[in-house]
């Protein structure tokens, strides 16, 4: 029994360990992101390591002093919270391994935004204290509200576009509504952000942006992800 119990004790403690190592990092980050809006760096310069790299939603790279440089007041007008949701971490001895959610929203100028950002961070355990040595972050995309068209202006785009001799896709149209298929595939709903602005919902990456000739009558559309075009011809009835 004295042994059951002994075996039970060691297996025990290194799980509550890491159990504490994770929400000692997680308190660390929630304060990093609570200091953000009135631009405190204590939190950041306490938890940093010297060696630190951060690659920021926009591909940039900074270092610890660039880092800590970084953090500014809110300007005069904005103004919100950040919530750290979504923690894991994975516990390699004095090593982790991160994620977390960054839900940020904001205040601007009377206006409610509202982000979110995936961030990946690896820390070091040094004298008994976790230190953060990398983050990168990216943005994640969101559907864009969409509008309503006149009926008028959706039966424009109801046709048959082509991007190669064997990629063709296909607008209808059904109760006022556009759905979209590539080939022979199953027609999914597509919407508006704007006039001759239309993306699919759940592929808040790409966009279908209509071109128009002289007189006004669409000729194809580009296919948008980021900032690289498909170009699709508009294929004559």
């Amino acid at each position: 029994m004295r042994r059951h119990i002994l075996a039970l004790l060691i297996v025990a403690v290194p799980f509550a360990a890491r159990a504490d190592d994770s929400a000692a990092m997680h308190t660390k980050v929630q304060a990093m992101m609570d200091a953000l809006v009135p631009g405190n760096k204590a939190p950041w310069i306490a938890t940093l390591d010297k060696r630190f790299v951060q690659i920021d939603e926009n591909g940039e790279v900074s270092n610890y002093d660039q880092s800590i440089a970084q953090v500014t007041p809110l300007p005069k007008g904005a103004s919100g919270h950040i919530d750290v949701t979504e923690w894991k971490a994975t516990i390699f001895g004095d090593s982790a391994v991160t994620t977390h959610l960054v839900d940020e929203h904001e205040d601007f100028h009377g206006q409610q935004l509202h982000a979110l950002y995936r961030s990946t961070s690896t820390w070091l355990k040094e004298s008994g204290d976790w230190k953060l040595v990398a983050m990168q972050t990216i943005a994640l995309r969101q559907d864009p509200p969409a509008v309503a068209l006149p009926a008028k202006l959706t039966d424009e785009y109801v046709g048959r576009y082509r991007a190669g001799p064997d990629y063709v896709y296909t607008i209808t149209a059904k109760d006022g509504r556009l759905y979209g298929a590539t080939n022979d595939g199953k027609p999914v709903e597509i919407k508006a952000e704007l006039a001759d602005v239309l993306f699919t919902p759940g592929q808040p990456r790409t966009r279908k942006i209509f071109t128009r000739d002289a007189g006004g009558h669409i000729t194809g559309f580009r296919s948008r992800r980021e900032e690289r075009d498909v170009i699709f011809t508009r294929i004559p009835k």
